[in-house]
């Protein structure tokens, strides 16, 4: 299943023509209602000046969750490369059989990580976490078969360092998966349309008092702006 939100350019494609046919329908399906009463304009104004509003915050809200969650997944992810470094070093504390296996395997785990941030295909995502658990399961082996052998204080450290590296992945792919609910976007998009629809009607209303009281500073102030 294709998420739209990995793909900002056909978001901004499709939702372009979505909110001008919105506006477009406001101005000329809604006929019916040519006129409206002093009292009545001067309402629709409160009410396009709060949809508006509303839409504003709406937005600047999303903006700020998505900046958090684009900090924290960073935040995340160079925690994650400090953990495989510092274990890569601590792997020196292992017996030489063992400290080279270690070796190897955070090699590939490292690769296999690279691949997750660098890939966006579903399909592939899916082989590099299993990959990535098998890859685990062999890294935590490589470390407890030694320490079950030999408990010391120093091969308690590689032990550690190699539980902040699984620790640390399952962080950052929690991050990952952090993202904008879809209710906001659902909620974003239809209180967008709702205004893009009181701006055409808004609009054509002020086309039609113009017309009728020919004072253009009239309706500048009651905050319509007029349709060439």
């Amino acid at each position: 299943m294709i998420n739209l939100t990995d793909y900002p350019l056909l978001v901004f494609g499709l939702t372009f023509p979505v909110l001008w046919l919105s506006e477009r329908i406001g101005s000329s399906l809604l006929k019916r209602h040519d006129h409206m009463a002093e009292g009545v304009r001067q309402d629709f104004g409160v009410i396009l000046s709060a949809t508006l509003t509303l839409l504003g915050l709406l937005i600047g809200f999303t903006f700020s969750m998505a900046i958090s969650r684009y900090n924290q997944r960073k935040n995340y992810e160079q925690a994650e490369a400090n953990a495989i470094g510092t274990e890569y070093v601590r792997a020196d504390l292992l017996p030489s059989a063992d400290a080279a296996k270690v070796r190897a395997l955070l090699r590939r785990y490292t690769d296999q990580r690279i691949l997750f941030y660098e890939t966006g295909d579903r399909q592939k995502l899916l082989q590099i976490n299993a990959n990535t658990a098998q890859l685990q399961s062999e890294l935590w082996s490589g470390v407890r078969a030694p320490a079950a052998t030999q408990a010391t204080p120093v091969l308690a450290l590689a032990i550690a360092g190699m539980n902040d590296v699984l620790n640390s992945q399952g962080y950052t792919q929690a991050a990952w998966w952090d993202r904008i609910p879809l209710a906001a976007w659902g909620m974003m998009a239809a209180i967008a349309i709702c205004a893009n629809l009181l701006v055409g009607y808004g609009a054509r209303q002020a086309k039609i008092f113009r017309a009728d009281s020919g004072d253009d500073a009239t309706c500048h102030r009651l905050g319509f702006f007029p349709d060439f």
